[in-house]
Order: C-alpha cells, then structure tokens, then sequence
C-alpha cells in the first residue's frame, strides 16, 4: 500500500488543480502504470480502501475520505520545542471538524477590523451555523437595521448588545429589532 499512499496523493493534487478526477486512461500516464490491468487494480484497490467510488455514469469520483488530510499524532507545543511524533494516527476531514451540521452552515467572508482582538481578520472565512438564537458570549452574525454584521452577543441593562472585539469601535445597542442569522462555530484562515 506504501505505492498506493503515492498513487493516492498524486490524485489528490490533480483533483486539487482540476476539480476532477483524472479518466482511467489518463490514470496511467499520471501515474507511471504501464498497463490498463495496473490501473484497474489501483483503482480497485482505492475503492476498497474508501478513496474513490464509481458514480451511476462510471466516471470516478472521491469520497469524503478522499478529503481527509492526515492528524499527526502529537499535537504541537506553541511553546517550548518538544519532540513531535508526526506518524498518523487517524485522518479527519475539514468538514468533519468543523461542520456539525451542514444544511445550516455557510461560510461568510469577514469584511474589516472590528474582532481583530477575537483572532477574526479581514479576509478570514467564519464557518457559521444558521440558527435564530444565541447565548451571551457567543460571535454572532446578527441582523440590525436590514444590515449583517459580525459581533460578540452581549447583554446590557437587560437588552442584547453587539461588542466589536477592537477598542476601536463602541457597541451596537439596536433601536429597532436584533435578529440573530447565525453563531460563529469556527474559522478558516489561508496563510
């Protein structure tokens, strides 16, 4: 399988540049395999192992193990250096980590300053899950006055507020209704 793992990875770049799965034929030439019988039996083989699958057409297609990126076993000191053991012990998908729920969960891209204090940068994409009510302390994407915006759920006086997580911007305190889209339950950042 130790070949295979370098198949499979192979694939997983092509997928990653074109979106799609190389045909059989082409399978070959990408791979180094000589003859169609090798690429037949690597690809049984990846079925097996719940890499691919055929869809109803016979194209192949990935399975969310597909996606899945190695965990090393040992996590990282963001400390002082310690020795990492980076064998895997299992493998995870993004999605798996981060979306309990993926019929009501959308990605938003953070636009501006205000939660820089809370880690949330422009440009950075929140993974939140639609839902119509929070609990103080949770990031929020919250509907005031028609527009969205993304804020810590605060409680003042008894009515909801908005905090801006940079000193920067003072609280929201909505005059008219607050209206909760949805709860901030991760963050994705590309470096």
């Amino acid at each position: 399988m130790s070949n295979d793992r370098s198949y499979l990875t192979t694939l997983q770049d092509y997928y990653a540049r074109h979106r799609a799965l190389p045909s059989y034929a082409s399978i070959g030439g990408l791979l180094g395999l000589r003859s169609k019988s090798s690429v037949a039996a690597l690809v049984a083989r990846l079925k097996l192992a719940g890499y691919l699958e055929s869809t109803p057409d016979r194209r192949l297609a990935p399975t969310r193990r597909f996606f899945a990126r190695p965990l090393a076993q040992t996590p990282v000191r963001a400390g002082l250096p310690d020795a990492v053991d980076d064998s895997e012990s299992e493998a995870l998908t993004i999605d798996d980590y981060l979306i309990e729920r993926p019929s009501s969960t959308v990605l938003i891209r953070v636009k501006g300053d205000s939660m820089i204090d809370a880690g949330i940068f422009d440009g950075d994409l929140v993974v939140v899950e639609k839902r119509p009510s929070a609990q103080k302390g949770d990031i929020v994407i919250a509907i005031v006055d028609n527009q969205f915006t993304l804020k810590r759920l605060d409680l003042e006086g008894g009515q909801f507020i908005l905090r801006a997580e940079n000193k920067a911007y003072a609280p929201i305190r909505p005059e008219g209704a607050l209206e909760i889209f949805g709860v901030m339950v991760g963050l994705v950042r590309k470096l």
